[in-house]
């Protein structure tokens, strides 16, 4: 499925795709929203059905690239291997397999027995 990136072409083709199932096609706007794109610019009345249809498609709305947060900084770029971008911890199983290694290797490190297969 192809998605337009012009916000006038896709609010127009939101709208068409929610009217026709306004309740109250006649009901009063409770605002309207006008988007500009270049020279291009379009009004759109939002009635009460056109406001709920637009709040629960944003809050529905899920960022491909959301990945979760780092559980050693908190921040929100994790790239598709789970490496945070940030301070570079890494997630998942296989970071969590890594994190035990290193922790065995800084430990026996520690004692005095670098390289040593636990």
């Amino acid at each position: 499925m192809s998605v337009s990136v012009d916000p006038i072409a896709v609010l127009r083709e939101f709208v068409a795709r929610v009217t026709p199932y306004d309740p109250d096609p006649g009901a009063v706007p409770v605002a309207s929203v006008t988007v500009s794109a270049g020279s291009d610019t379009e009004t759109v009345p939002i009635t009460p059905h056109l406001a709920r249809a637009l709040a629960q498609a944003l809050s529905a709305y899920r960022d491909p690239a959301d990945r979760g947060s780092c559980a050693g900084c908190g921040g929100r770029r994790l790239d598709d291997n789970l490496h945070c971008v940030d301070c570079g911890r890494l997630h998942g199983i296989l970071g969590e397999v890594i994190s035990r290694q290193a922790a065995r290797v800084r430990e026996q490190a520690a004692e005095g027995r670098p390289g040593t297969v636990p």
